[in-house]
């Protein structure tokens, strides 16, 4: 293969890929992955690690922590998934896409070695960046699970610490039906003798965590106990927070990324820096501040209470699970408007009854169905959503059901895109094209 594109369109349509295909395309073993990184002479054995999980807030905290070791100066890979609009967005170092010349090289390099093995997508991808990372020789690589964590391709490495965020319902069918199981499997990234960070104590998870630690040894610490944080505005740049410590001390740090959920995510920042910081790491506080200010420019995350234009007033956001949603609300609940105008989709495999009884009633919907064989069809959708008296209309595409949003959107409206990561990677691919 000479093009990136073939390179891509290989792995797209040969390998199992959960974001299309659903829970038949997990793996429920390491043993695709163990065999792809021995083939590769185990890069991620080569570099140093951080490894986050968590059912919410896992790609905000990667995404945070990497700016953050950038902007101390050490070069610092990101893996995270999925990609919204290029697939390169899944390997990053210091803010800067792969090439495509590494994926073209890489799929040719080992394409007996990947119909031999016959990995998932994310199986081989995992591989993949572990290899880019120990070839661009970085100083350390923030690693974001997939999904769970005991059983997730990237729980091979051998991290210097293991954040752990929010835990919710989402991927019951996979993850467990209670909150202490979905915290079972995301704790299986809890190593011997390694420090673990849990972002917010909960009374039916923190057990759960607790148990895991002490079995494995591994040092344990709740950030919402050592950090009280607190909004204390945003605006159309920044959302700033308070951060108090244990000894009273207080510093406010203004964000770029301006959800409100961000508000418990800097808590475990800060407290992985600290530890970061025991483990001989330089990172002033200056480092802290600067970065957290330009996180999207640093790392080049997107949909994470993204405005996307002013006039018309569109924002979005990748909140996709009960929690997501409760901190989507949270958020427009700050923001005035005149008519809420929602465009909506969901996969078939997601559980609405987590979703849609919690959305506002008094909203226009735009139901849509992403390009994607595992997408629940619009009708469907819209069918669902009135047995909670949410009403609208259904549409063949996403781009249709933005254009009719913005087509009814009068000024002093609001347009919000959401339910799925994949409404909002194509809303935003329509505004690349249209730019």
């Amino acid at each position: 293969m000479n093009a990136y594109n073939e390179a891509i369109e290989y792995l797209y349509t040969r390998l199992p890929m959960f974001t299309r295909d659903g829970a038949s395309a997990f793996k429920k073993d390491l043993d695709n992955t163990i065999r792809l990184c021995n083939a590769l002479d185990n890069p991620q054995r080569k570099f140093k690690t951080l490894h986050i999980a968590g059912t919410n807030g896992k790609g905000s905290t990667s995404h945070m922590l990497a700016a953050i070791l950038a902007e101390a100066g050490y070069k610092t890979g990101l893996y995270t998934s999925p990609h919204l609009l290029d697939f390169r967005e899944r390997i990053r170092v210091n803010g800067q896409l792969c090439e495509k010349e590494f994926v073209v090289d890489f799929v040719n390099t080992h394409r007996e070695l990947i119909e031999e093995v016959s990995p998932s997508f994310f199986e081989i991808t995992v591989a993949m960046a572990f290899d880019y990372f120990h070839q661009s020789q970085v100083d350390i690589a923030v690693i974001e699970v997939g999904l769970g964590g005991r059983l997730d391709s990237t729980n091979i490495i051998q991290p210097l610490l293991s954040v752990i965020t929010n835990i919710g319902f989402d991927h019951m069918n996979l993850l467990g039906n209670t909150l202490g199981e979905i915290a079972s499997e995301k704790a299986g990234i809890i190593k011997r003798n390694t420090p673990v960070v849990i972002s917010e104590y909960a009374e039916e998870t923190a057990p759960v965590f607790l148990d895991k630690a002490a079995l494995e040894q591994a040092p344990i610490q709740f950030a919402s106990q050592v950090y009280q944080t607190a909004m204390l505005h945003v605006d159309q740049d920044y959302l700033t927070i308070q951060a108090i410590d244990l000894g009273g001390d207080s510093k406010e740090y203004q964000l770029d990324l301006k959800g409100s959920y961000q508000v418990k995510n800097l808590a475990g920042v800060l407290l992985a820096v600290d530890e970061l910081r025991k483990q001989g790491f330089e990172i002033g506080d200056e480092h802290i501040h600067n970065a957290l200010r330009r996180v999207q420019l640093t790392t080049g995350i997107q949909g994470r209470w993204q405005t996307l234009s002013k006039e018309p007033f569109v924002i979005c956001d990748t909140g996709h699970n009960e929690d997501g949603i409760h901190e989507v609300l949270k958020n427009l609940a700050t923001i005035k408007y005149d008519k809420l105008h929602f465009v909506i989709g969901a996969m078939r495999d997601k559980d609405l009854s987590h979703m849609l009884p919690y959305l506002p009633k008094d909203a226009v919907y735009y139901f849509s169905a992403p390009a994607m064989p595992r997408a629940m069809p619009a009708d469907l959708l819209r069918l669902e959503a009135a047995k909670f008296d949410l009403e609208g209309v259904d549409y063949a595409s996403v781009e249709q059901a933005f254009a009719a949003a913005k087509e009814t959107y009068v000024a002093g409206d609001l347009i919000f895109v959401g339910g799925s990561n994949f409404v909002v990677a194509e809303v935003l691919a329509s505004q690349a094209s249209a730019q």
